[in-house]
């Protein structure tokens, strides 16, 4: 049987963006039973180790979609109600009358009007991640700071509200997915990272993916780069990070064949009930942090390609490294990414990201592995 997918084009649209500027970049894509996996570029600038379509990757706010999934699967078995108050469950950590308002629904959905924590654990950020003003100092300050959950909830919940609890269009805060950690842990009796690996990591036997249990990527993987809108310049090696600042909102690890592997499974009816997955696929807009609305449901959101349908997935970033990772509505085509370097886009004279021939490049590889 010939393959779908257009090997050739597929390999020279990841060379395509290493040539852009990208250090190295790999990734799969599945349609039905035919795979192609490849990789493009270095693992590391110094030696010119080259990437692999195997390695493992920090895969940034990717997390988020199996924080949901462990919270929707106590929703199934009755232990967490997705309308229920927050506050029912942590009066402590958002009490009174935000804890009274603010649902369980809308913290996986970002309209919970809660502020990131981010600009106030890394001051140097400032708006995280789009200002001209940011500087990036606070990401050395920071490589080994070891915070705690709590600290930084509540960074989050006493920062000037950035919206009303249910009010659209939401802002995507982390803070909303640490509460949802320790949501978990409250009605898991465990922590939150033992509760999705055991019943979302586990249950899919992704073999390769895993919260990190220091500030190392264990097993084959490339060093990250962050260029912080060039004010790093040469992009500076943040492989080794303290991922305690993102707990289960990003701090997962995995693989490109992992991450195929259980979106597949989730737009299946596989992780979550089909009527949970029909939960987590009703949007509202939210305002991104790159500023952007999108449509956003319970830790997915949609894109739609020119006849190809909708795709349902995630991205994520860490500082140096970012994935994506989209499936078909149908579950047939899918794709997953891995970048090592972010954040390379300049600022103009008006404080605004520049254009960059890696965004360009990027979407020119989504648009053959989704659309071809």
């Amino acid at each position: 049987m010939k393959s779908p997918l257009d090997s050739a084009a597929l390999n020279a649209a990841l060379e395509d963006v290493h040539r852009a500027g990208l250090p190295g970049l790999f990734a799969e894509v599945r349609d039905g039973d035919q795979v192609w996996r490849g990789a493009a570029g270095v693992a590391d600038v110094a030696t010119g180790r080259p990437v692999t379509a195997d390695m493992r990757h920090r895969v940034g706010s990717i997390t988020k979609t199996f924080t949901a999934a462990a919270v929707l699967q106590q929703v199934e078995s009755g232990q967490i109600g997705l309308d229920t108050p927050i506050g029912r469950y942590l009066p402590k950590l958002v009490p009174g009358e935000r804890g009274d308002a603010i649902t369980v629904r809308m913290l996986i959905n970002h309209t919970s009007g809660l502020a990131e924590y981010l600009p106030y654990a890394y001051p140097s950020l400032k708006a995280f991640p789009v200002a001209a003003d940011t500087r990036p100092q606070s990401l050395d300050d920071h490589r080994h700071t070891r915070f705690d959950p709590a600290e930084l909830i509540e960074m989050g919940v006493t920062a000037p509200a950035v919206g009303t609890p249910g009010g659209t269009p939401g802002v995507y805060s982390n803070t909303n997915y640490l509460l949802l950690a320790q949501l978990l842990e409250e009605v898991s009796g465990t922590t939150a990272e033992l509760c999705i690996t055991r019943n979302v990591i586990e249950h899919a036997g992704l073999r390769d993916t895993g919260f990190p249990a220091g500030p190392y990527v264990e097993g084959p993987h490339s060093q990250l780069y962050e260029a912080w809108f060039g004010m790093i310049d040469p992009p500076r090696d943040y492989s080794v990070f303290d991922m305690s600042y993102a707990g289960p909102s990003a701090s997962l690890i995995s693989t490109v064949t992992d991450l195929n592997r259980f979106f597949g499974m989730l737009l299946a009816g596989e992780i979550v009930s089909p009527s949970s997955l029909a939960q987590m696929q009703r949007t509202v807009p939210v305002v991104s942090q790159e500023g952007k609305t999108i449509d956003y449901g319970l830790g997915l959101y949609p894109m739609e390609g020119p006849g190809q349908g909708i795709f349902w997935g995630h991205g994520g970033t860490v500082w140096g490294g970012g994935a994506l990772a989209m499936t078909r509505a149908d579950g047939k085509r899918q794709m997953a990414v891995a970048v090592n370097l972010q954040r390379w886009n300049g600022f103009d004279s008006s404080g605004k990201p520049q254009p960059h021939p890696i965004d360009d490049a990027l979407a020119a590889l989504y648009r053959v592995a989704m659309y071809r």
